[in-house]
């Protein structure tokens, strides 16, 4: 059995869309943001970094969410093998989830991280404008490639959950984001929702009755989002 160690709202829900969607057994356990225990000792041993999730194994944990989830899509057929004709696509399409389009949305979510607070408003229109061509390329992709981006496989919850956040955070900002836009995006939101196991996940990290389709912010019944 593995164990994420997870906070409500985090990357482990992509994680756990994608555990919970394969039928695969796991326990978590919860970081609470509110009392910093991402940095406590004992987490820091499994993941030096810091950042959640980390995903424990019996081949020891692993951490970065791009790669847990190429390790679990290898590990038990969730993607393209090596030498299937449809890998390189995969492969391109799940680096530029995680490299690109989730550290260009915690550049929105963190501005003081990357920009002097004088410089925010100009940073947030510079970025999220570059975030909407990112999104429409996921779009295209999700449309092309419909069964790579299908709800609960490790493209579909990635890029599902990318649309979540783009929605919400941070909540002072500007909106930016519409979901309607994007006609690939919004079927995969509808096809994630009717999951059986999303309405589960859901109400354990309080995320509402509709998350992807129309998310609101979250109210966790334990934890801290940030």
């Amino acid at each position: 059995m593995y164990t994420l160690h997870y906070a409500p709202d985090n990357a482990s829900l992509i994680i756990r869309l994608v555990l919970d969607g394969a039928g695969l057994p796991y326990r978590t356990v919860l970081l609470d943001r509110s009392r910093r225990q991402q940095d406590s000792p004992e987490y820091r041993r499994l993941n030096p970094t810091g950042l959640i999730p980390t995903l424990e194994t019996p081949q020891g944990p692993i951490s970065e969410t791009g790669a847990i989830l190429l390790w679990l899509a290898d590990t038990h057929q969730l993607g393209p093998a090596p030498g299937h004709a449809d890998r390189p696509v995969f492969l391109k399409w799940l680096f530029f989830l995680s490299n690109t389009v989730h550290a260009d949305l915690r550049m929105v979510f963190y501005p003081h991280q990357y920009a002097p607070a004088d410089t925010h408003p100009a940073f947030h229109e510079i970025t999220t404008a570059r975030l909407k061509r990112h999104f429409a390329l996921i779009n295209d992709a999700a449309t092309r490639h419909p069964a790579l981006f299908a709800p609960a496989t490790p493209l579909g919850a990635y890029a599902v959950t990318l649309s979540r956040w783009a929605a919400l955070y941070p909540p002072e900002s500007p909106h930016w984001f519409d979901l309607e836009v994007f006609d690939a995006l919004r079927a995969l939101a509808h096809g994630q929702e009717a999951r059986v196991e999303t309405p589960v996940i859901a109400r354990a990290e309080g995320l509402g009755a509709h998350p992807f389709t129309r998310p609101e912010q979250p109210n966790p019944p334990e934890g801290s989002v940030l």
